[in-house]
């Protein structure tokens, strides 16, 4: 027989290969016994059914078969270890938790004076070894006593499992720790691991934001550290034993404290249902203070999810009314094209199309800069912007900031609201501080650019120093400019709308305004807005003061008005009394003069001078 006849045999079809494995398992079951014989057989069969018999088709349909069996063993392999993993996803054990949760640290913060904000501390945490409980309903039955505010069905389900670990509670107290311990039952355990603590409760809530249970941040700085890079850095850290040097904020506790509680007061005072304040370094743009009402307590985050949470300051977007108005005649003051000579008619109304422009207190006369701001006339602050033409009114506002998201090292921020389709009626209401909605951040950042010398600080919540913050600030105003301005908002407190700030012997300047809040698309007539933006000491800048209250309502002392000269401006004058000894400003009763501020600048004639 050649090699060809041999390979010809064997590609015969499966008939062939059965009756060959059918005879020499014949001739092995002589010799095995019976059993052989049939299992012998039972192979045959098998290859015949899988091979197929005789030749051609049957051939071909017998591997396809063979093919298709392989491939269905694969699959079912596939799917048997996805529905493990769907079962069982990690298989952790108790060991391997442990030492993921010990990992998750997270450093100190404190404030600028060391004062500890956050921290971490270390708490125990219940699990369970489903597989290594030995009687489920018994151990349901003893946990649940244990610990009342466990689901017993839920419980049950995680107990009747065979995974390796379940959480049963977090961040148990000693007490429940010691009750459960003494219960002895097998396949249950404690894990020590972080929980992030608050001292002061919710007095520093909007700047710190919070930490969830698995010691992430969530909000606020805690969401700062995590994405920066901080936390990672103190978790390495632990690993080695150490501990990662506190963060700095800029904020003063002491500061925060006394805002916060005269906040309260006159939130309470003047039944404002919600009210916020900042105060801010104006040459750093450090924020010492950031207060935001209602607030919540970061040690029970849950609280953070309520709608009148929010952080006022950064995610609040709101008309500020005339306080704007100091932007406007910035603008016009460094284009050179006014000075504080200029005069502007405030006789009649502005008519544009069919809108009239009213002043709230009118003079129905011709008014110079300085009696444009101190009466802070609507009329007349509309004509210096259309004085300087839409282009020009949008350019600077953008150069000031006022147009874009302003991101701090917080990720909560808001974007502006501006009119999609900018025209001579936009800017004649935006000029007063309508028609354009900012967060209130955005004004600090302003205000403190008018004073400072120019300079557009962006706000921080780390500290700073001078030479730091302005190697990255553009200069934004002339220095004469910026003189001006501190000018007018001297004058301001000294005979206008800010009186009820100008504390003795601080020098507080500042800027009203009062804005009709927006409902169902339509201006309330009742429900306002207001807002105080005040600087000191004028003669040498160095804090910015902001000042929101909500819907106040009038009271026998404000007369039955509620604008802001009677609101936010008396709580923004008892929290200057309050932080400015804190701050080290010393009070000086023989200070300079709004028009000794201004040196050798000509000034026109004001009321009262």
């Amino acid at each position: 027989m050649t090699g060809q006849d041999v390979l010809d045999g064997a590609f015969r079809g499966g008939a062939v290969a059965g009756v060959v494995i059918g005879r020499a398992s014949l001739a092995t079951a002589r010799r095995l016994g019976a059993w052989s014989v049939i299992a012998w057989r039972a192979s045959r069969r098998v290859v015949r059914l899988l091979i197929g018999s005789g030749e051609g088709l049957g051939l071909t349909t017998g591997r396809l078969r063979l093919a298709a069996i392989a491939f269905g063993l694969v699959y079912l392999a596939i799917v048997g270890r996805l529905v493990q993993y769907a079962v069982d996803p990690a298989q952790q054990t108790a060991d391997e938790v442990a030492q993921t949760v010990a990992a998750i640290s997270r450093p100190d913060i404190v404030d600028r004076n060391g004062q500890v904000l956050a921290t971490d501390v270390k708490v125990s945490s219940l699990y369970a070894e489903p597989k290594n409980i030995i009687d489920v309903d018994d151990a349901t039955e003893l946990l649940s006593k244990a610990l009342p505010g466990l689901d017993p069905k839920e419980l049950r389900a995680k107990l009747s499992t065979k995974r390796g670990f379940v959480w049963i509670k977090r961040e148990i107290s000693p007490g429940e720790q010691v009750a459960i311990f003494r219960l002895g039952i097998p396949g249950v355990g404690f894990v020590q691991e972080n929980k992030r603590v608050y001292p002061n409760g919710s007095e520093v809530s909007h700047i710190l934001g919070f930490a969830d249970v698995d010691n992430k941040g969530i909000a606020g700085i805690e969401k700062y550290l995590d994405t920066s890079g901080k936390t990672a850095e103190a978790a390495a850290a632990a690993a080695h034993g150490e501990r990662l040097a506190p963060i700095h904020l800029a904020l003063d506790l002491k500061v925060q404290h006394a805002v916060h509680d005269e906040l309260v007061a006159g939130m309470q005072k003047f039944r404002a249902i919600a009210a916020s304040a900042a105060i801010a370094d104006v040459n750093t743009g450090e924020i010492l203070s950031l207060v935001s009402l209602p607030d919540y307590d970061p040690n029970s985050p849950s609280d953070a999810l309520k709608p009148e949470a929010i952080n006022r300051v950064n995610v609040g977007v709101f008309e500020m009314g005339s306080t704007f108005k100091a932007m406007t005649l910035a603008m016009a003051l460094d284009s050179g094209k006014v000075n504080l000579q200029s005069r502007f008619d405030a006789r009649a109304p502005l008519k544009y199309g069919r809108f009239l422009i009213h002043d709230f207190h009118a003079t129905h006369r011709i008014l110079n800069v300085p009696e444009v701001f101190v009466h802070s006339s609507n009329i007349g602050t509309a004509r210096i912007a259309l004085a300087m033409g839409v282009d020009a009114h949008k350019a600077f506002l953008k150069k000031m900031g006022q147009l874009d998201r302003l991101q701090t090292e917080l990720p909560e921020s808001a974007r502006p609201i501006v009119p999609a389709h900018w025209g001579e009626l936009n800017t004649i209401t935006i000029a007063f501080g309508h028609g354009i909605a900012i967060a209130p951040i955005q004004s600090v950042m302003g205000v403190s650019a008018l004073v400072n010398g120019g300079y557009l600080v962006k706000p921080t919540f780390l500290r700073r120093t001078v030479e730091e913050a302005r190697a990255e600030s553009p200069i934004v105003l002339k220095p004469s400019t910026s003189v001006e301005m501190r000018y007018l908002m001297k004058l301001n407190a000294e005979k206008g709308s800010a009186k009820k700030a100008d504390i003795p012997g601080y020098r507080v300047g500042g800027k009203t305004g009062t804005a009709e809040k927006v409902i169902g698309g339509r201006y309330s007539k009742t429900k306002n807005l207001t807002a105080f933006t005040a600087v000191f000491p004028m003669d040498a800048p160095k804090y910015m003061l902001l000042v929101v209250l909500d819907e106040p309502k009038a009271t026998s002392e404000t007369h039955g008005f509620s604008t802001s000269g009677w609101n936010a401006v008396p709580v923004g004058g008892q929290i200057v009394e309050r932080v400015a000894p804190l701050l080290g400003v010393e009070p000086k009763y023989d200070a300079p003069s709004a028009t000794e501020l201004l040196g050798n600048i000509p000034v026109g004639t004001v009321i009262g001078e």
